[in-house]
């Protein structure tokens, strides 16, 4: 089972922590200075385009790390894939409580008629920080799993 268990694991999860870096090199960046009417078009049309692949990228991650964190053959394999499956498990908590539900929000003002309280309820300024921490939470569970695979051979 780990031979397959444990590149699926680093795959799901590289695939995340790619899509993440994508966010923070050009995405972020890009939705952080746009106008804000421009800047809700851009981000729900951004936010439609991660499902259901994010959501199957980090729970499997969170669930293979955890199974091989039981089952690898060695104790620094096990730590390694339990800290992966810690720092993936972070992550989508914080997908859930704090990114998800803007982009939720988001699909739903028309950017043409954008509430009249918008520079107070523009989420940009908590969105940011939250993605960044989650981003740094999956390339840091991408870079311990690959050190866990190393382990294996």
């Amino acid at each position: 089972m780990i031979p397959v268990l444990a590149p699926v694991v680093v795959l799901l999860n590289g695939l995340a922590a790619g899509v993440l870096l994508g966010t923070q090199l050009g995405g972020w960046p890009l939705l952080a200075a746009l106008p804000p009417d421009r800047y809700v078009h851009a981000h729900a049309f951004f936010a439609t385009r991660y499902d259901p692949a994010m959501p199957i990228c980090l729970l499997g991650t969170v669930l293979g790390d955890g199974v091989l964190a039981f089952i690898a053959p060695h104790t620094a394999a096990r730590l390694l894939f339990g800290a992966g499956a810690l720092a993936a498990a972070v992550t989508v908590a914080i997908s859930v409580t704090k990114n998800v539900p803007v982009n939720k929000w988001i699909r739903t003002i028309d950017p043409d008629r954008l509430p009249a309280d918008f520079a107070r309820l523009d989420p940009r300024p908590s969105w940011g920080p939250w993605n960044r921490r989650r981003s740094v939470l999956t390339i840091a569970a991408f870079a311990v799993n690959c050190v866990a695979l190393t382990t294996l051979l």
